[in-house]
């Protein structure tokens, strides 16, 4: 999400996020984590400021380019914060 921010022009003065993992049964019935939610909070500064649609390209780009996510069964899912 950095780079792509960053490759647009946008200035990040911070990034946190809050992930949490919900470990269920699988359809194997082993335990497993079954999903991810992501709640990232961004901080923008400058007189560039990302619209929520922008905002929203950008999380879906970082989610299709992650090799992490790229790599995992897991449903992984992003709530921004505000």
């Amino acid at each position: 999400f950095l780079a792509i921010a960053c490759k647009q022009k946008f200035v990040l003065d911070e990034y946190t996020d809050e992930a949490i993992g919900h470990m269920e049964k699988n359809a194997e019935g082993k335990l497993a984590i079954t999903r991810v939610t992501l709640q990232p909070k961004i901080k923008f500064s400058g007189d560039k400021q990302p619209s929520a649609e922008e905002l929203d390209k950008m999380h879906h780009a970082a989610h299709e380019d992650c090799f992490i996510a790229n790599s995992v069964k897991t449903e992984i899912t992003v709530e921004p914060q505000t």
